[in-house]
């Protein structure tokens, strides 16, 4: 059986839960070590007791340089109860450089996996801090064997122009993660009952305060005609006061967090569109990421709204399903909503639900796939690690 060390920047990050149960399902052990953020509780995984590197700020680039620099003199004696992993994946830059460490812990012929599924801001500056950020990221992936990302545009806009790195890429797409048959029953149109509000659903990592702002002058425009429903890990360090700002805006709410994948069907059902824009970064990783929530609300029905420009709005209209803003401002949003019929909206539903469902969703399958790949690069140094993974196809 294959043995996974993964290295996360984040241990409470939802996504984190995922990749662990994606290479379970696929038949591999996983060790888990990482940073804890602040109040953030971990998300918890079945058979896996994580282990605490030290604890990070988000927002703060700096503080978590130190944290890791302080870290990786004490991974020694942190690791000693892991054993020798077939492969190890890093989340995330600063990761990277404790895989590095971490596998010349365990002999230096423990292959490293680059997970980078963001492009952050300073990779892309042009200046003197973005010229040594890169530079680190060129030192500490130097005998790295594979680059996960998530979206073909980080590859052709940063990837391949840009970093410097040589290496191997899998695109693994945020898609849902779907064990259970259950959890996605094929999805019905939504019609709003005489009276009722049409409903967009922001959920997943709110950190983007532009689309706030953007959301709650629409929702106060509409005047009741439409809702806007928040649900999620709010970024807090990116806004002056979320939770003030969102109660005091007209038909707009916080609904809290949610526990992914078994909580999706439940809250996608509640909205008919989905809030697939994110301004975070703009012109940047914004416009190149492939968001969680997009597959999230394909999968159930619930139609994206993007804005032109970004790699999302390719990714509909490739595929003519969603609604692409030429603007992503209160008064395009506005004349959207009040030109919408009933007609227009199952039309539109119409054509999402005619995707098959794989675009959108990660199985059992695709997770063995994974872990063979994986035990793949682990062959060189463990014969064994391929047979494992095999055995359990």
């Amino acid at each position: 059986m294959t043995h996974v060390l993964y290295l996360a920047h984040d241990l409470a990050d939802p996504a984190i839960r995922r990749r662990v149960m994606t290479l379970q399902t696929g038949g591999a052990t996983v060790s888990l070590a990482g940073f804890t953020r602040g109040e953030n509780k971990l998300a918890t995984v079945d058979g896996v007791m994580p282990i605490v590197l030290g604890e990070t700020a988000d927002g703060r680039f700096a503080q978590r340089v130190m944290s890791v620099v302080k870290s990786s003199f004490s991974l020694p004696g942190t690791l000693r109860q892991v054993q020798k992993p077939d492969v190890i994946i890093a989340r995330n830059l600063e990761m990277l450089a404790l895989a590095r460490r971490a596998s010349g812990i365990y002999g230096r012929d423990v292959p490293v996996v680059y997970e980078c599924l963001d492009i952050h801001r300073l990779l892309l500056n042009e200046g003197a801090a973005g010229k040594l950020v890169n530079a680190a990221q060129r030192y500490f992936a130097r005998d790295a064997k594979l680059l996960i990302t998530s979206s073909p545009a980080f590859v052709s806009h940063y990837f391949a122009p840009r970093s410097g790195l040589q290496l191997p890429v899998l695109l693994q797409e945020n898609k849902v993660l779907m064990l259970d048959e259950t959890m996605a029953a094929t999805p019905a149109p939504r019609l709003p009952k005489a009276g009722e509000p049409w409903k967009i659903g922001w959920f997943g990592a709110l950190r983007c305060r532009k689309s706030l702002e953007i959301l709650a002058e629409f929702a106060k425009r509409m005047d009741g005609k439409v809702e806007v429903i928040l649900r999620g890990r709010p970024a807090y360090s990116e806004f002056d006061d979320f939770d003030g700002f969102v109660a005091n805006a007209p038909h707009l709410s916080f609904q809290g967090a949610y526990k992914n994948p078994e909580d999706l069907a439940s809250i996608y059902n509640e909205v008919q569109f989905t809030w697939a824009i994110d301004f975070f970064e703009e012109g940047q990783n914004s416009s190149w990421l492939l968001p969680n929530r997009l597959y999230e609300g394909c999968l159930y029905g619930t139609l994206p709204i993007a804005v032109a420009g970004t790699e999302t709005a390719r990714f509909l209209e490739t595929r003519n399903i969603g609604h692409v803003l030429q603007s992503a401002d209160a008064s395009t949003l506005e004349t959207f909503f009040r030109g919408l019929s009933d007609q227009a909206y199952l039309d539109a539903f119409v054509k999402l639900t005619a995707i098959d469902r794989t675009q959108w969703v990660t199985d059992n399958t695709d997770c063995i796939q994974l872990v063979h790949k994986l035990a793949s690069l682990a062959a060189p140094h463990n014969g064994r690690a391929v047979e494992a993974a095999l055995s359990t196809a």
